[in-house]
């Protein structure tokens, strides 16, 4: 969890204000376009943005200390474009704001409703990702701000595939996660049919996306559960930097990155990838891991340190050198111990000691209040993306349930796996090639 989660997103000048596409890797690609926001933010925008894509996006990676963050006005104007060979919402850096909501199609709903869905969903998803009102009855909640890096993805449940008589179609990599022993689930807030991801920077303008989108439900679908999650805002930090967690760790070091050569086959379905539907997708699993915080709040900061296997300042590993220094798991220290401890979470999560599993990790905080005795209801909503949960997600889990030294201070409480289409090209509407194949 602390040493493959995304960054927070990196701020960059931006003068032309570039809309990035969702597939696009480069961080001055060719497509941009200037947007009309909800007041026509043309004077208001002023001359710096947020870079989204490799550079200050899909992650988001730690910045050179020389780069300044954008001013906070100028981050409503910055937008994504709904249309591209993925989907928006994996590959941008982290969003200050973040709502996570499933759907079950309604009794008797089937595959022409829920292609009638898809399209009234993408439809608003491409006018408030530009900074538009909603096609009928807008509420206004969003009416004065920009688009605000606004991004909407959808993605199907296991479930839905027999809803809607497509049982031939569901990938085989949609099956069931196993068991794991960390897991306290909660069968409410977890799976279903339909998911839907929304992040934003401002969260005026993500929770006025949530209402649109369960507006556009209808009769066709009803809402199973819905999450809310937060992460620091672009701009709070002197200089842009790898964001931290509820536990105070640095969160997201060893993120890949769309630069490194198997980026796209580690996170995205190839075009030769069965079913045929899924090209240009991903499979996203998501996760509300409680972090027991009073327990982790007990223990020393070298304690804390020697559970992650990473420096609490600065992110370290404690086999030396920088956060991004690569971790030494030979090196011994006092007693002849090794320097990151065996059962460490980092050292666990490493991919060279997973055959090479992999994911791209955007996940949220969140805190939903306190109980009764005031232990805080927090911790992760974990999202992590990739091309096969059964050889990402899945293999790294069932290692970090034999002995990572995190578990004690976690619970596993909702889980969902979901199978997201390719982005939709223009005039279509995504999960289109799956419902009218």
């Amino acid at each position: 969890m602390a040493d493959q989660t995304t960054p927070e997103t990196t701020a960059k000048s931006n003068p032309a204000r570039k809309t990035r596409t969702p597939g696009d890797a480069s961080s001055d690609g060719p497509s941009s376009r200037r947007v009309v926001s909800r007041r026509r933010l043309l004077g208001t925008a002023g001359a710096t943005g947020l870079a989204l894509g490799a550079a200050g996006g899909a992650a988001g990676y730690a910045a050179a200390p020389s780069e300044k963050a954008a001013p906070l006005t100028s981050l409503g104007a910055d937008s994504v474009m709904f249309h591209g060979k993925h989907q928006p919402g994996i590959t941008e850096g982290l969003q200050a704001r973040g709502h996570l909501v499933a759907f079950d199609l309604a009794a008797g709903a089937g595959r022409k409703e829920a292609a009638a869905l898809l399209r009234r969903w993408s439809a608003t998803a491409e006018r408030l990702m530009a900074g538009e009102a909603a096609v009928h009855d807008d509420t206004y909640v969003a009416h004065d701000a920009g688009p605000s890096s606004l991004t909407i993805t959808f993605g199907f449940g296991n479930s839905f595939f027999s809803r809607t008589g497509l049982e031939k179609q569901r990938p085989s990599a949609l099956d069931p996660l196993p068991d794991f022993s960390s897991d306290r689930l909660d069968k409410s807030r977890s799976d279903g049919d339909l998911w839907v991801q929304i992040g934003a920077n401002d969260a005026l303008v993500a929770f006025h996306a949530l209402r649109a989108i369960q507006k556009d439900a209808g009769g066709a679908a009803r809402l199973r559960w819905q999450m809310n999650g937060f992460n620091r805002s672009p701009g709070a930090t002197a200089h842009p930097m790898t964001a931290r967690n509820l536990m105070g760790q640095l969160d997201g070091t060893r993120n890949p990155k769309p630069a490194e050569p198997d980026f796209d086959q580690r996170i995205f379905v190839p075009a030769s990838g069965d079913p045929a539907w899924m090209a240009g997708g991903s499979y996203a699993v998501v996760r509300r891991i409680r972090m027991l915080l009073d327990d982790w709040e007990k223990l020393s900061p070298t304690a804390q340190e020697e559970v992650i296997g990473r420096r609490k300042s600065d992110g370290a590993p404690l086999s030396g050198g920088t956060e991004t220094t690569a971790m030494d798991l030979e090196k011994t220290g006092t007693g002849g111990q090794p320097a990151v401890p065996i059962n460490a979470h980092a050292r666990i999560t490493r991919p060279d000691q997973n055959g090479g599993a992999a994911m791209l990790r955007r996940p949220f905080s969140f805190h939903d209040g306190f109980d009764a005795d005031g232990t805080p209801d927090a911790g992760l909503l974990f999202i992590c993306w990739q091309a096969d949960p059964l050889r990402g997600f899945v293999p790294v889990q069932r290692k970090l349930d034999r002995g990572d030294a995190l578990s004690q201070f976690i619970r596993h409480e909702a889980s969902g796996l979901f199978a997201v289409p390719g982005g939709a090209a223009k005039g279509e509407y995504v999960g289109q090639r799956l419902l009218e194949g």
